[in-house]
């Protein structure tokens, strides 16, 4: 987010440093560190740069003693400071977190403490979440900064009971965003447990009884060997989002000018990417949900199922990186350079065990498209609350909008 610029006339305009202690981390070293090391938590940068919308930092896979503490003469950050990186990557990527109870942090990392006399420690919290902290960085190998970058930002500064409201107002935000991710996590958990019963026969739908069987991927997926007309548009493929447009995903295509030997994509084909991509060392295994036609890679293996409800159970036990990789591993040859060598007849050998009837494939393919829609619903609203929350931030945290205050009784 740019820089705020305040609008309200009537805040007070101070320096940070003026009305808020910045406090760095401390060395600890492994062995003075562990799951049942002490009654403290200890918060690492990798702790802030877990994925999420939430407020406070949750983790505890680390604690610390006291008598640790004593003997380093390390200090506890106090519940309601904000902490954050001030090194590395993760200085760049906002990520800002409330302590709800005192905790040490280590020497990569610093902590925010207001004076609570004029500064809500909420406060402090949204505002500092919309601070670019990366541009106090030098240029060099390791962005930072430190206590004279952060004491100079400048503050806006309302009345303590207009920054609770504010705060309050804020709140809100992160306790619906806290609820969707709650929902997002419980869908993701039914998913896991769908690729370990459902798509494997451990646990029936009501009222099928049909064979399951173990069967080469050849045997229920074709090789179709068709190519691009020159009218189809060219595509990728993403770990998240599956088949992607190439212009709109990566803003310009990496398309050869000449793309009469691209493999042709029908509508449910399954697409196997054979490059590694991030937690998926050996590829990527995806069906298209594009409605058209489409052309990808020639690297790209295509295969069309025996039927569509096939290729959407494959398509959902494959979103699995462990899936993938235990199906993949026995197929695939490391070349020299982390190549992946493994030619689409190899990747149709594989086995999996699967269902043979037609009615029960529908009905588990439809299981898996209703958890699907609903998980797209939840991400939906997740992104649509995040902007409206940044929208929220930006007017609230300059003045520009204000909130009305109760007078006390």
């Amino acid at each position: 987010m740019r820089e705020i610029e305040f609008q309200a006339a009537d805040w007070a305009e101070v320096a940070l440093g003026d009305i808020c202690t910045f406090r760095g981390g401390s060395g600890f070293k492994e062995e003075y560190q562990g799951s049942d090391f002490g009654e403290y938590p200890f918060i690492k940068v990798s702790d802030m740069t877990l994925p999420g919308n939430g407020k406070y930092v949750t983790t505890s896979n680390n604690w610390v003693s006291s008598a640790i503490l004593k003997k380093l003469r390390a200090n506890l950050q106090p519940e309601g400071a904000t902490v954050f990186a001030k090194v590395g990557a993760a200085l760049k990527l906002n990520r800002r977190r409330l302590l709800s109870r005192p905790t040490a942090i280590d020497n990569n990392m610093m902590a925010a403490i207001p004076d609570e006399s004029r500064l809500d420690s909420e406060f402090l919290y949204y505002f500092m979440l919309v601070q670019d902290l990366g541009r106090f960085s030098q240029e060099s190998a390791v962005p930072s900064v430190n206590q004279g970058h952060l004491s100079s930002i400048e503050i806006g500064l309302p009345p303590l009971p207009e920054q609770r409201k504010i705060a309050a107002i804020l709140r809100t935000w992160d306790l619906g965003l806290e609820k969707l991710e709650a929902l997002r996590a419980a869908n993701l958990r039914r998913r896991i447990w769908m690729r370990s019963h459902l798509f494997t026969g451990r646990a029936r739908l009501p009222g099928f009884s049909g064979e399951w069987r173990e069967v080469a991927l050849g045997e229920v997926l074709t090789e179709h060997g068709l190519q691009g007309t020159g009218a189809e548009e060219v595509f990728s493929v993403s770990v998240h989002k599956g088949l992607v447009n190439q212009i709109e995903h990566l803003g310009r295509s990496f398309a050869a000018a000449e793309t009469g030997h691209y493999n042709r994509v029908l509508p449910g084909d399954i697409v196997y990417t054979k490059s590694p991509t991030g937690d998926f060392p050996l590829g990527i295994i995806k069906q298209s949900k594009i409605s058209q036609e489409v052309i990808v890679s020639p690297l790209y293996g295509v295969f069309t199922p025996a039927t569509r409800e096939l290729g959407v159970i494959l398509d959902a036990l494959f979103e699995s990186p462990l899936a993938v990789r235990n199906y993949l591993h026995p197929l695939v040859q490391k070349g020299a350079k982390n190549t992946i060598a493994i030619t689409n007849r190899r990747f149709l050998e594989g086995r999996l065990r699967l269902p043979m009837d037609p009615a029960e494939q529908a009905v588990i393919a439809a299981v898996v498209e209703v958890s699907q829609a609903e998980l797209n619903a939840i991400v939906s609203e997740i992104d649509l609350l995040i902007r409206q929350k940044r929208g929220l931030m930006q007017k609230l945290l300059t003045g520009e909008w204000r909130v009305q205050v109760e007078e006390a009784a």
